[in-house]
C-alpha cells in the first residue's frame, strides 16, 4: 500500500502534511479521479481565489469616513445594519435573509447594464466564511463582470464590519447569472461589458466565461461522475471509505428528516416585476433544509455553503409553493441537505400538478467541531430515490473538494523539496511519520477503482489526503527489492519519468 497527502501541483513527493495554498495545475492522469474531466466539464478556479484575495485585508483597519471610496460607475452597493428581526434565535444574521439581500443588490447591477427587467437564472455555490450578528453591518457589492449574448454574470462580495472594532471581515463571494425579461417572445440581445480599468475586473471577465462553461456542462458531467460511483456502490470492496450502503442497524435513515412545507405567495413576496422574488424563495428554501438538517443532528448547525441555486421556472403572486427538504448524505464534519421547490397555481393545485421551479444542495457544519471526530449520524437510505440522491451528495462533494483543494489556491511555498545528502537523513524521517501519520486515519473515500488501482481520498479542514493501493502478485521480499532501490523504479512504475 501507498499513502501520500496531495501537494501543491497533485506532485507525490517527500512534502506530506502541509496545508494546501498554492496554484494547483491538475495532472491529466489524475483528473478523473478526483472528479475533474478536462474538456467535459471545466472547473472554476476563481472563488478560493478570490476569497483569499480579501482574507489578507480582512483585518485591516477601515479608514475614516473622508477616505471611503465612491463605487464605480456600473457597481452597486447595499449598506445594511443587521437588526434583530434579521436574526435567527442565536443572535445571527440568518442566511436566509442574507440572501435576499444578495440577490436584490445583484438583480439592480444586471439592470442597471441591461437598461430592463432582469431575473435570475442561477446563483453559483457559495462559501460563508464569516457571520454576521445583531449590531454588526452588512456591505454587499456587485458588478456585471461579464456579458454574453442573451445573459450576464455578476460578481457579489459580501464583507461584515463590527463598528466598535472598526474591522472589516469578508462574508462570502458569489456570482449569479441573469437574463433580460423582455416584452415579446424574442430574447434579449446584451451590449458587452466595456472600460475594464484594473486588473481585477479584466481577471474577472476573462474568468466568467469559464464559470459559464462550467454552468453549461455541469450536468453533463455530473452524470458521467454519477455512473462511476455507481460502480464503486456495486463493487465488492473492503477498504475504508468505499461509498457503499450503511449498516441500517447504527445507521439514521434519510427518510426520518424529511420536511415539506408550503409558502402561499402574497404581493410582498413579489419582485418589481409582479414574479415571486428569487431572493425569497432563497430563502424559504434554506428554512426548510435547516429544519431537515435540525432533525438528524438534534441542534441547530451552521450553513457553510450552497450548491448553484438553479431556478427553472417562473411562479408569481397567488401561487403555493411546495418546498421538500430531505438529508442526502453526511460525511466527515458536514451534511448534504437536498431541497426542492414545486409550484401550483388555483387549477395545478387541485388537478395535483406540480411545476418544478427551482432546487438546491445546502452544507451545514456545526460549529467548533473537531475535523477528526464525525458531528453528525451516519446515515442509510431505504428507498432506490435515496440511493440515487445519496451517491449523487458524494459526486457533488468530490466536485466541491476539486474546486477547493486543486485548481483554487495560491502558490506561497515550493511544490518540493529536492534530494541531497545534506536533507537525506530528515526527509527520510519526514517520508516515515508523515506516512504513519496518514495510515491511522480513518474515514477514506473511494474516488476511483480500476485495473488494480484503487484512489482514496481523506479531506480536513485544509488538507486533502491521497492514498494510492495497488495489488500486485509478488512476495513481500521480492516488492521490497524493487521500493528500496530507486533505480528499478521504471520498472514497476509506468508512470516515472
Amino acid at each position: 500500500m501507498m499513502i501520500q497527502s496531495l501537494q501543491n501541483g497533485f506532485t507525490l513527493d517527500n512534502h506530506y502534511l502541509r496545508d494546501l495554498k498554492g496554484p494547483v495545475p491538475v495532472p491529466t492522469q489524475y483528473a478523473p479521479s478526483l472528479g475533474v474531466h478536462r474538456g467535459s466539464c471545466p472547473v472554476e478556479p476563481h472563488k478560493d481565489q478570490e476569497i483569499q484575495r480579501h482574507r489578507s485585508a480582512q483585518a485591516a483597519p477601515l479608514l475614516g469616513s473622508c477616505c471611503v471610496q465612491t463605487p464605480a460607475p456600473m457597481d452597486v452597493q447595499m449598506c445594511q445594519s443587521i437588526q434583530p428581526c434579521h436574526a435567527d434565535h442565536q443572535g445571527d444574521l440568518s442566511a436566509g435573509q442574507l440572501l435576499k439581500w444578495m440577490d436584490t443588490i445583484a438583480c439592480l447591477a444586471a439592470e442597471r447594464h441591461a437598461g430592463m427587467a432582469c431575473v435570475t437564472l442561477s446563483m453559483d455555490d457559495i462559501q460563508f466564511e464569516e457571520t454576521g450578528r445583531v449590531g454588526q453591518v452588512i456591505t454587499i457589492k456587485s458588478k456585471v463582470n461579464r456579458a454574453f449574448t442573451t445573459s450576464m454574470e455578476v460578481g457579489i462580495r459580501v464583507s461584515v464590519q463590527d463598528v466598535r472594532e472598526h474591522v472589516e471581515r469578508l462574508v462570502c463571494v458569489a456570482y449569479s447569472t441573469f437574463v433580460g425579461k423582455p416584452a415579446g417572445p424574442q430574447k434579449v440581445l446584451l451590449r458587452p461589458v466595456e472600460d475594464l480599468c484594473s486588473a481585477e475586473e479584466q481577471l474577472q471577465h476573462s474568468l466568467a466565461s469559464e464559470r459559464r462553461r462550467l454552468r453549461l456542462y455541469n450536468e453533463q458531467t455530473f452524470s458521467t461522475l454519477l455512473q462511476d460511483y455507481h460502480t464503486l456502490a456495486n463493487g465488492n470492496y473492503s477498504s475504508p471509505g468505499v461509498c457503499s450502503r450503511r449498516d441500517p442497524l447504527s445507521a439514521v435513515s434519510t427518510e426520518f428528516t424529511r420536511v415539506e412545507s408550503i409558502e402561499l405567495v402574497l404581493p410582498p413576496h413579489a419582485n418589481h416585476h409582479g414574479n415571486t422574488f428569487g431572493g425569497q424563495i432563497m430563502a424559504w428554501m434554506e428554512n426548510a433544509a435547516t429544519v431537515a438538517a435540525s432533525r438528524l443532528c438534534g441542534c441547530f448547525p451552521s450553513l457553510r455553503s450552497v450548491d448553484m441555486f438553479r431556478f427553472r421556472g417562473p411562479s408569481s403572486v397567488g401561487d403555493r409553493l411546495v418546498f421538500k427538504a430531505v438529508v442526502n448524505n453526511t460525511f466527515n464534519n458536514s451534511i448534504e441537505v437536498g431541497v426542492r421547490v414545486e409550484a401550483y397555481n388555483c387549477e395545478e393545485w387541485t388537478a395535483n400538478k406540480p411545476r418544478h421551479i427551482n432546487s438546491a444542495f445546502l452544507i451545514y457544519q456545526l460549529a467548533n467541531t473537531p475535523g477528526d471526530v464525525p458531528a453528525f449520524p451516519q446515515v442509510t437510505y431505504t428507498t432506490q430515490d435515496g440511493e440515487r440522491r445519496y451517491l449523487s451528495a458524494i459526486v457533488r462533494k468530490r466536485i466541491r473538494m476539486a474546486r477547493k483543494h486543486i485548481l483554487s489556491c495560491k502558490e506561497e511555498a515550493p511544490l518540493s523539496v529536492p534530494w541531497d545528502k545534506s536533507n537525506q537523513v530528515y526527509l527520510g524521517y519526514n517520508n516515515v511519520a508523515a506516512l504513519t501519520v496518514l495510515a491511522g486515519k480513518q474515514d477514506w473515500e473511494a474516488s476511483s477503482i480500476s485495473d488494480r488501482v484503487a484512489v482514496y481520498v481523506h479531506e480536513e479542514v485544509e488538507l486533502l489526503c491521497v492514498q494510492v493501493q495497488m495489488e500486485v502478485m509478488s512476495s513481500a521480499l521480492h516488492a521490497f527489492t524493487l521500493l528500496a532501490d530507486l533505480t528499478l523504479r521504471p520498472l514497476w512504475d509506468k508512470h516515472y519519468l
